[in-house]
């Protein structure tokens, strides 16, 4: 179970890195702080994860059956996401690694989980 918390964390912090650095190369930023459309977009991201249907389980977003985000979101995910992947590489390598290694994991859709399995995921 503890593997699966940090899967999570790992994660929110791979989305909140990317999002950083998407907003350093394309907005005007002062230091760290980011924008008020990237700060929304994150916040909007994180509150997305705590809602996944798989709880610990989940897979990355684009792997995933089930599409949590309104598609202007999703647009903007990917947008996001097109511009800091390569960029994590260099940036933050293991972040990049562990991200691409969860594209290989495979899930069900939910409703195809039994209601033991589905309760099991979001727990913890």
């Amino acid at each position: 179970m503890q593997t699966a918390k940090k899967h999570l964390a790992r994660e929110r912090l791979t989305m909140s890195k990317m999002v950083g650095i998407y907003c350093a190369g394309n907005h005007d930023r002062a230091a760290e702080a980011l924008c008020a459309s990237c700060q929304d977009f994150l916040t909007y991201a994180e509150l997305r994860l705590q809602k996944c249907p798989y709880g610990d389980d989940k897979p990355t977003c684009a792997n995933c059956p089930v599409h949590c985000y309104k598609p202007a979101r999703r647009e903007q995910a990917r947008k996001i996401m097109r511009y800091a992947g390569p960029r994590m590489l260099l940036r933050h390598p293991l972040l990049a690694i562990s991200h691409k290694l969860d594209g290989f994991r495979k899930v069900g859709h939910p409703r195809e989980l039994t209601r033991d399995q589905r309760m099991h995921s979001r727990k913890d």
